[in-house]
């Protein structure tokens, strides 16, 4: 095969490739600046079989896009110098959450540069980006994202930063005073020779302030402790409606059982979806014939998220809690009970493959295929039964991301946020989120099978 074809060859190639194309735009400063990527027909479902399910983090198995909106917001609210909300309401629903919801954290950042660049102050954004950086080098986690923070301190000659971090000066819970006490002069020794900042520093920086804050948020919630700012975090890390249940079915851990949990079922389908449930009872028979399928052929699962790892740990750690609790109450058998809470005590015991944006680039992260073709990877699925696979989205890029890696079944759960994305490359939309893939579609299995 020739390694280098003329266009109009690799034109008629391409047609022979796919029905349908994703039309996918690559961050600021990539070569090309767009891709045609061929994606996977449409499959409706019901399937004879299901090898794998693969599912999108936020938003999808947990309600922590809340998290990355306040995140977001915070970048800029300290990037414009508006902290007060009677300067500035916030971002807007119906027109940012398009834009900020399931694409890599570059993309959500350049749009809201680019939408409210005229806003942007020169010295906010300065010592926004100093003191977030100061944090990161003190108190981040993640090495990876340190070592970023590094970097983007070199490119902008703030070394002095660098240098300063690096002093045997108290780490503790109060380190704001010491930034309080340092940034004048650190502002001085910074940024010498840099006149003005191109949009491509800019995102950078603002990046940075980004994940300093949902590290920040994400510590806290980790240690157990208040999170400055935020006095309400209730709502951040919860599983959304019928996660536990979902996984509990298809990983073969209810059999007969399921039938006692068509109630909660229920209930989860009109808290997703804001309306009542109007099938009958009839749907049971059929429901516990797919129990049994996968109490005896239980699927494998796999979390894919453009989240860094450490991120996705502490998220999914807590969303096991609340798993965890939620089984307390169910109304099952002690000793089925008991066999799911055990299961339900670490998420390694739930998931086959846990992909994150670690395992990739910031700029390879969705609608690229790449995170998911990893996790078909890690699950050992082959192509030829990539047609046994589910996945589960709620964003744009998402259903996009699934499909370019050849998943033809690809069901899009939205919620509040994405509301106003373009769903249109998923086979199914499913206001009712999960339960209703449980109780309207039989989890997508061909009864009988």
């Amino acid at each position: 095969m020739k390694k280098i074809i003329p266009a109009h060859q690799a034109i008629q190639k391409m047609s022979h490739q796919a029905q349908e194309f994703a039309v996918i735009q690559n961050p600021a400063g990539i070569w090309p600046s767009v891709e045609y990527v061929p994606l996977a027909d449409k499959l409706t479902g019901p399937l004879s079989r299901i090898k794998a399910v693969v599912s999108d983090m936020d938003g999808t198995t947990t309600t922590t896009e809340g998290l990355c909106i306040h995140a977001l917001e915070y970048m800029v609210r300290q990037i414009t110098g508006r902290l007060d909300p009677a300067q500035w309401s916030g971002l807007v629903p119906d027109t940012d959450y398009p834009h900020i919801i399931g694409n890599s954290t570059t993309r959500h950042v350049e749009y809201l540069i680019e939408t409210y660049h005229q806003y942007i102050h020169p010295e906010s954004l300065k010592e926004s980006f100093l003191k977030a950086a100061l944090w990161f080098l003190w108190h981040g986690q993640d090495a990876q994202r340190k070592q970023e923070v590094r970097q983007n301190l070199i490119a902008l000659n703030c070394r002095s930063l660098l240098d300063f971090s690096g002093k045997a000066v108290k780490k503790d819970t109060h380190w704001e005073k010491t930034w309080n006490k340092v940034k004048n002069d650190l502002l001085k020794s910074c940024f010498k020779g840099v006149k003005s900042f191109s949009d491509a520093q800019t995102v950078k920086m603002a990046v940075d302030i980004y994940y300093q804050r949902y590290h920040e948020i994400l510590a806290a919630i980790d240690d157990h402790t208040s999170i400055p700012g935020l006095d309400d975090r209730r709502e951040l890390i919860e599983p959304m409606p019928g996660i536990g249940i979902y996984l509990a079915l298809i990983k073969g851990l209810l059999g007969d059982e399921i039938e006692k949990m068509v109630p909660e079922l229920k209930k989860a389908y009109e808290e997703k979806s804001g309306s009542p449930w109007e099938g009958g009872e009839d749907v049971i028979p059929p429901l516990v014939q797919v129990s049994r399928f996968f109490e005896k052929n239980p699927v494998k699962i796999s979390i894919v998220t453009s989240s860094i790892f450490y991120e996705a740990r502490i998220v999914m750690s807590r969303v096991f809690e609340r798993l965890r609790r939620d089984t307390e109450s169910w109304p099952l058998s002690e000793a089925r009970k008991s066999r799911i809470m055990d299961s339900f005590t670490a998420y390694e015991n739930v998931y086959d493959a846990f992909v994150t944006a670690s395992d990739s680039n910031e700029i390879r992260l969705k609608p690229h295929r790449d995170l998911y073709s990893i996790a078909l990877h890690q699950l050992g699925i082959p192509k030829e039964d990539f047609d046994t696979v589910i996945g589960f989205e709620d964003s744009e890029s998402g259903t996009l991301a699934i499909r370019a890696a050849g998943i033809g079944l690809c069901c899009a759960v939205p919620f509040h946020e994405t509301s106003g994305h373009d769903l249109s490359a998923a086979s199914h939309i499913l206001q009712g989120g999960i339960p209703e893939a449980i109780l309207k579609h039989l989890a997508f299995l061909k009864t009988g099978a």
